[in-house]
């Protein structure tokens, strides 16, 4: 299959283009020298990026172990990645001493965070995003880490403004936006202190087909529901060039922590990605509130010079996704409540 591909076929299809390296990223895993644990392994993003992860090692001829580590409460996760030559930990990283029993690695993703459900209760997320960071970091204080950040960090910004860059001052919206620069603050300290290689990956909105923004609007089109598009625009990387991006940030870690944006190349208009979808399915589309000129968009120029643009574009990820509704293939139940402007999630 190529990425200009009508529909994505099966879910075989899926996890293997989702799973397959750029240049770059097989490049920048060439380069690091002893194993790799990936932390927090088990959520939508980790499974495929730690199968990228093995296969830009093999292309390397380097065969890096990588071990993936996770709570695993849907336990075919685990076994998935097993039969793909991962080894796998299962274990809640906020007990009181998993982190010390770790394995010794010589390089770390940090894909732990947590977001929905921080109204309810902020000292988990806080845990989560800010007290395990620091553990991680005491722990493997002369390891190479990759650590996944957000674009809420940032603030709104006008769309046509290209969205928020790296050295832009950090002004969330809400308590889970603070949670993240506070993780932010504390992988800086740590590097600094103990000048420990870090890179830290600002992610705004990875999509495929079972889960992200695209596939919450074209739900609700295909249902008839009406759309708030009180959020008037957006930005999505296809998560498999979300991936491979953040794999080959591994090369650019430095004491004073590498920053960078991994997002769409295009903003767009919720209005006018719904009505696309609406004249694939054949749908009326119906819209509540006023679209606000102001939303969570990131600039990822620098990523896309360094790393290069991204293979999938907006059009072809509508029309995937779009497809893959149309012929009831899985999804998700995990909307990604990216209309909220309160940041109360």
């Amino acid at each position: 299959m190529t990425y200009d591909s009508p529909s994505i076929r099966d879910l075989s299809e899926l996890d293997s283009l989702l799973s397959e390296p750029t240049r770059t990223a097989i490049r920048s895993i060439a380069q690091l020298d002893g194993d790799v644990l990936i932390l927090g392994a088990g959520g939508k993003m980790g499974p495929s990026l730690a199968r990228m992860l093995r296969v830009a090692s093999q292309s390397s001829g380097l065969e890096h172990k990588i071990t993936a580590v996770s709570r695993f409460s849907n336990s075919e996760v685990q076994e998935q990645l097993e039969s793909s030559g991962i080894r796998t930990i299962a274990s809640d990283l906020l007990d009181e001493g998993s982190v010390t029993r770790l394995p010794d690695s010589a390089n770390i993703v940090l894909m732990t965070g947590s977001k929905f459900g921080t109204q309810q209760d902020a000292s988990h997320t806080w845990a989560m995003n800010v007290l395990l960071p620091a553990a991680v970091c005491q722990r493997f204080q002369e390891s190479r880490i990759l650590a996944f950040s957000t674009g809420n960090v940032y603030p709104f910004v006008a769309a046509n403004s290209g969205g928020s860059i790296e050295s832009d001052p950090l002004d969330p919206v809400g308590e889970y936006g603070m949670s993240a620069v506070g993780r932010e603050r504390i992988l800086e300290y740590h590097a600094r202190q103990n000048n420990t290689l870090m890179a830290i990956v600002r992610l705004n909105y990875a999509v495929e087909m079972r889960y992200g923004v695209l596939v919450d609007l074209a739900r609700k089109v295909l249902a008839g529901d009406p759309i708030d598009i009180s959020m008037g625009y957006a930005n999505v990387i296809w998560q498999g060039d979300a991936n491979a991006m953040a794999l080959s940030a591994f090369a650019n870690a430095s004491a004073e922590p590498f920053i960078i944006n991994v997002a769409g190349d295009e903003i767009f208009s919720v209005v006018e990605v719904c009505e696309r979808f609406g004249e694939i399915f054949d749908k009326p589309v119906t819209f509540t509130g006023t679209a606000n000129k102001f939303a969570l968009l990131n600039d990822a120029q620098q990523a896309a010079e360094r790393y290069g643009s991204t293979r999938v574009k907006l059009d072809c990820l509508v029309r995937w996704t779009a497809d893959w509704l149309q012929r009831d293939m899985p999804t998700w139940q995990k909307p990604t409540h990216f209309e909220v402007r309160d940041g109360r999630f």
